[in-house]
């Protein structure tokens, strides 16, 4: 009997939409793009209008099979595929291989997957949006022709094996300005006065902090300031107290839920957004890419119920946001639970803190606002023109953070603006119990991480919800960035106090600088990005990026044609391609001179070699130049001439081993340590730089422990001398007559006997 085919993107989509659908619909999935531009061939026909040509991958050719015999017996054929721009096209491609009629064919969206979303899908079905799909084609025709013509510009001019991407190369753009931000930062250290007051006629001594408005760039300055306290008088000026309002952020973006999910949890964006795809396809989210925060009357009516409920009627604002963005990508609604009485799920631990996250989010964007009381307390001072500050804030009404507080980013603050201050009048006069001036360093800009650098790309218009993931991910790949975890450095501070009328100095210390999950760019990524700016920077221009995304929408909108878009992209982007390679590449702009070798007079210099950065001592002629490998973490364009000249200090000769000298280096595959013509590998964890002569001895011991248990037999037989069963570097093995025969993980070596042996060895194949 025929049925009715809906064609769906995943196989746990397809289970979840065939419950609702009953027995005359037959659900399947076309297990994402069913083809594609090939990956070797540019497969773009500039000449004819940017036609491109696509292909089934080899992998696709059974499933599409199967959807074309199925398709074909169907009754109707309805396309499911998700309702953005990439969902758009998946459909037209499903029609253009299957054969279908793209104004025939039943094209259904739904921004949830519940019961009434599929069944009321189904009661409108539309066609497919061609507009949508001329969109998806614009950005994949357009970042093919970047790819393909800008990266083997990148292998003659730069180094082999490189490529290069529009949205991309924009991305690793904005992670070098940072690190060069970072690099030529000078830190400044300045001098903090906060004083300890209290009101002179409270006998308990209420204290509260004021902070003084001028800061002091040495201690003698501050010394000074503190004299003059001595002795003075300190008058309240002007006490003010405003109540203001805190109202709660709109629900998820798939931009905002990245940022927050990292923020919180430290989730990368890719986890991020595949932990939400498969609450998506459990059908516990509404659809998770998305620019909207948007929500529906139903998702409204239930966050109302459910606040009602919780925490009464009192706690409830309904409250309609709207997404500013001009075609915000095809999506109805934010990111929300289907089912807002859900509170929660069964699931992994990631998926269960992630659905939590957008349940609180969503119902708390519908409670009332907090109340809250700011109070500012201006201190005057005897013969000073200065003030101190005091500032506080009371919540009157805990109003949505009863549920949930949104995360920042913000740099921490010496401030306590959360303290509460005592009551306090004009003209009252106070007295300080301490008055300190706390020597603070200025702080170099944070480096981005994941969600930083998505909310960056989003305030600068570039890219959309679906590209933030494989974009991070691209370019981390590439090795243009690399995470980096950074430990938390020691330094002192001055601390000068005044109590009473005595000032008393102490030294004291602070961590500093720890970093987690930052992004850092690679030398390859900073030497690209240079290339690429000088060479294209239309390519590299942020503004221009962000007007080749409104330009997608236009399309999308259908108020442009997609090939114009693109003719009008290519042209001048082909001058520069054409412009690139004729010009000579300045190598010499590759290279860092660092300083001169105090011991040879030679120049040190670093630059990008055949095996990564390097570091190099030129030599006299007819002399081979040194070269030394940069560790792990170190820039060309950051390292000192100290730690260039360190890096040449391998090999090292800590000592004799027996006979032998005890050597440690560097070679082809890592850190090692050498006695005689024996080599023995340094573990991750030691540092050949400062290795001790009884950890190499050590790591020589352990080396030579495992090479006897390899060569002792576990077990021999009295029946066959030639039988042994041995430990190799897979796991214990038989050994017999010069052959070697695989354990089954069922069997224990210890435990085997003679006639099991021989049974392994006579059923294994030859």
């Amino acid at each position: 009997m025929q049925k009715n085919l809906v064609i769906v993107e995943s196989p746990a989509k397809a289970k979840t939409i065939e419950k609702f659908l009953g027995s005359d619909f037959v659900v399947k999935s076309s297990f994402g793009h069913i083809r594609d531009l090939p990956k070797k061939d540019l497969s773009i026909d500039i000449e004819g209008g940017f036609v491109p040509t696509y292909e089934i991958p080899a992998e696709k050719g059974k499933l599409v099979a199967e959807l074309s015999r199925t398709a074909a017996e169907a009754k109707a054929v309805w396309l499911a595929s998700d309702e953005d721009r990439e969902g758009e096209a998946i459909a037209w491609h499903l029609t253009e291989v299957l054969g279908l009629n793209v104004e025939n064919t039943k094209r259904i969206v739904f921004h949830e997957i519940t019961k009434d979303a599929i069944l009321n899908a189904i009661k409108a079905p539309r066609k497919v949006d061609m507009n949508l799909v001329n969109a998806q084609q614009a950005r994949r025709v357009l970042d093919r022709l970047v790819g393909f013509e800008l990266s083997p510009i990148l292998w003659k001019k730069v180094k082999p094996a490189l490529s290069a991407g529009r949205v991309q190369s924009v991305a690793v753009r904005l992670v070098v300005e940072r690190e060069r931000e970072i690099i030529n930062f000078k830190v400044t250290s300045s001098y903090r006065i906060v004083a300890q007051f209290y009101p002179a006629n409270d006998s308990n001594k209420t204290l509260f902090k004021a902070e003084y408005s001028e800061r002091f760039a040495t201690k003698e300055e501050a010394y000074a300031m503190l004299e003059r306290c001595k002795g003075a008088t300190f008058t309240v000026e002007k006490c003010e107290s405003k109540p203001s309002k805190r109202y709660p952020a709109p629900p998820f973006t798939t931009s905002t839920l990245q940022q927050e999910a990292g923020r919180k949890f430290s989730m990368s964006v890719s986890q991020t957004m595949s932990i939400a795809q498969k609450l998506y396809e459990r059908g516990l989210i509404t659809y998770m890419r998305t620019d909207s925060v948007n929500l529906s009357s139903l998702a409204l009516n239930a966050c109302k119920k459910e606040i009602c409920e919780m925490f009464g009627e009192n706690y409830s604002a309904r409250r309609n946001y709207t997404t500013s963005s001009k075609g915000a990508q095809e999506a109805h609604e934010a990111i929300r639970p289907t089912y807002i009485n859900n509170h929660t799920i069964e699931g992994t631990s990631a998926e269960k803190r992630l659905y939590e996250l957008i349940w609180k989010r969503t119902v708390a964007s519908q409670m009332i606002a907090a109340e809250v009381n700011r109070t500012t307390i201006t201190i005057a001072m005897s013969g000073d023109e200065n003030r101190f500050v005091a500032t506080g804030e009371v919540i009157e009404f805990d109003g949505f953070l009863r549920l949930y507080s949104e995360s920042h980013d913000d740099e921490p603050s010496d401030s306590d603006d959360s303290a509460k201050l005592p009551l306090l009048h004009e003209g009252e006069q106070l007295l300080s119990q301490t008055i300190t001036a706390t020597e603070r360093f200025s702080v170099p800009p944070m480096r981005f991480n994941e969600a930083l650098l998505v909310k960056r790309l989003e305030e600068l218009g570039i890219g959309r919800p679906s590209t933030y993931a494989p974009t991070i991910s691209t370019i981390t790949t590439r090795g243009y960035i690399e995470k980096v975890n950074k430990p938390s450095q020691k330094r002192s501070y001055t601390l000068l106090t005044l109590k009473g009328n005595s000032i008393t100095e102490k030294i004291a210390s602070e961590n500093y600088g720890a970093e987690k999950n930052r992004l850092a760019p690679t030398d390859i990524g900073m030497v690209v990005n240079d290339y690429l700016e000088q060479h294209f920077p239309m390519v590299m221009n942020y503004n221009f990026t962000a007007n080749v995304e409104k330009e997608f929408d236009r399309i999308a909108e259908g108020e442009m044609a997609w090939k114009e878009m693109i003719g009008n992209f290519y042209t001048p982007f082909h001058e520069l391609v054409e412009s690139a390679i004729t010009t000579q590449n300045d190598k010499g702009s590759q290279v860092r001179i660092i300083g001169t070798d105090p011991a040879t007079g030679h120049v040190v210099k670093a630059r990008i070699g055949r095996f990564g950065p390097m570091v190099e001592i030129e030599s006299n002629d007819g002399e081979k130049p040194r070269f030394a490998s940069l560790k792990k973490g170190q820039l060309i364009e950051a390292i000192t001439l100290e730690e260039a000249l360190s890096l040449f200090a391998l090999p090292r000769t800590l000592g004799n081993y027996g006979d032998d000298e005890l050597v440690v280096g560097i070679g082809k595959f890592g850190a090692y340590v050498r006695y005689g013509k024996s080599f023995a590998s340094l573990t991750k964890s030691d540092d050949p730089y400062t290795i001790t002569y009884e950890r190499a001895v050590e790591i020589i011991e352990e080396q030579k422990r495992s090479a006897a248990a390899a060569t002792t037999p576990i077990k021999s037989f009295v029946e066959d001398a030639n039988m042994l069963i041995k430990n190799g570097r897979y796991g214990a093995y038989i050994a017999y007559n010069g052959k070697n025969y695989r354990i089954p993980k069922s069997k224990k070596a210890e435990s085997l006997s003679y006639e099991d042996c021989l049974k392994i060895v006579n059923s294994t194949k030859k």
